[in-house]
């Protein structure tokens, strides 16, 4: 039988979001060290630059372009939108100086964690849900016992069911807060 949902999906996602969270951090250190802080500004425009790309997929999918596989532009979206994050991380840096882009990336790292949610944590659960069911009434088990056995996969499937309802407003706030950061910077830099 299959690994549970938790080891398939979960430890993935945790993998990932802390992958990026480590490189950013390493990045930064590393600039820091060279004296190259200045590149983390640069990085800034090119992680706004890189996560506005990916969202070609959010315009195919909604049909306002019509080139382009759904697939590929989902696998261009993800990588995307987490090579992005990590520049924004750098680009953030750990500075206390302003409410305003702490906001902006807090709110990145939600948007990159609901997106890593359907990625990782929805994608096929169904199916291995339904796999799992077979496999335990073909080996004996009656559909309750089955249903029994997978309760804590069933509960993790449902909560999953609904990551879109989250994942599309947070982004809303992020493109929000970017904006509003963005303002200010241009404003306030004289």
């Amino acid at each position: 039988m299959k690994r549970p949902l938790f080891t398939r999906y979960f430890v993935p996602f945790l993998q990932w979001y802390a992958l990026m969270i480590l490189i950013a951090i390493g990045l930064d250190f590393l600039l820091h060290k060279l004296q190259l802080r200045s590149i983390g500004l640069y990085l800034g425009y090119a992680g706004t630059f890189t996560v506005a790309i990916s969202f070609v997929y959010s315009l195919r999918k909604r049909k306002i372009i019509t080139r382009g596989s759904p697939k590929k532009l989902l696998e261009l979206h993800e990588y995307l939108s987490w090579a992005g994050s990590v520049m924004l991380l750098v680009h953030a840096g750990i500075h206390f100086n302003s409410i305003l882009p702490w906001l902006a990336i807090l709110m990145l790292l939600t948007a990159v964690a609901s997106g890593l949610v359907g990625k990782f944590l929805l994608k096929n659960a169904r199916e291995m849900l339904a796999e799992k069911k077979k496999y335990l009434i073909e080996s004996g088990l009656s559909k309750e016992e089955a249903e029994r056995k997978l309760f804590f996969d069933s509960i993790t499937v449902d909560m999953m069911k609904n990551w879109r309802k989250a994942h599309i407003p947070i982004t809303g706030s992020l493109l929000v807060l970017s904006l509003f950061h963005i303002l200010s910077v241009m404003i306030f830099s004289t």
